[in-house]
């Protein structure tokens, strides 16, 4: 599996991104999609055009999809990976930062905001934990859509104290970009 944080088709212009995502879609490849949708995503495309593009992938590769690539186009995701980008660990082992969206349609301008955590369990697992209710953020219970696996990737498996201090500054990093943030604590 290729990491989308490497962008491997950065070097393809805009028609060339285009066409490999339609021999994607004719293949029923989803990680190559999954690549292309993402590309287009860090270069600004339009928020309806990547929906579609997700809904497309969706109904032809839903097996081969990658869990990093979002379900719902979120407009602040190439600053989500460029906070997470400036962050390296010194030592591995068994924490991990994680990024969870969060649905605020019903009460703020932007209808999305972001809750960062650190757990020894897998991001997906916490999640579930979190849904369920047990050590549970009020926020994610209530609002958690998915984990953004995809812009943390590289802070899985990781100590814990790099784990505590990454989750921290991540935090604070996502918040001065912008995004609301919720947990980092």
């Amino acid at each position: 599996m290729r990491n989308p944080s490497s962008r491997p088709l950065r070097s393809l212009t805009q028609k060339q991104l285009h066409e490999k995502f339609e021999s994607a879609l004719a293949a029923a490849d989803g990680e190559d999609g999954a690549h292309c949708i993402h590309e287009l995503w860090m270069r600004g495309d339009i928020g309806s055009s990547i929906e579609q593009r997700i809904s497309r992938l969706w109904s032809v590769a839903a097996d081969g999809i990658p869990d990093w690539l979002p379900m719902r186009y979120v407009e602040w995701l190439p600053l989500a990976y460029e906070a997470t980008q400036e962050f390296q660990t010194k030592k591995r082992g068994k924490h991990n930062v994680y990024l969870v969206l969060l649905d605020y349609a019903d009460s703020r301008n932007e209808p999305h905001g972001i809750y960062v955590g650190m757990s020894r369990y897998e991001p997906a697992e916490r999640f579930d934990q979190h849904k369920a209710g047990i050590r549970a953020a009020g926020c994610v219970t209530r609002r958690g859509l998915e984990v953004l696996t995809g812009p943390t990737l590289h802070l899985q498996r990781i100590s814990r104290a790099d784990a505590a201090r990454i989750e921290e500054q991540l935090a604070e990093a996502l918040t001065a970009r912008g995004i609301f943030v919720q947990g980092g604590h």
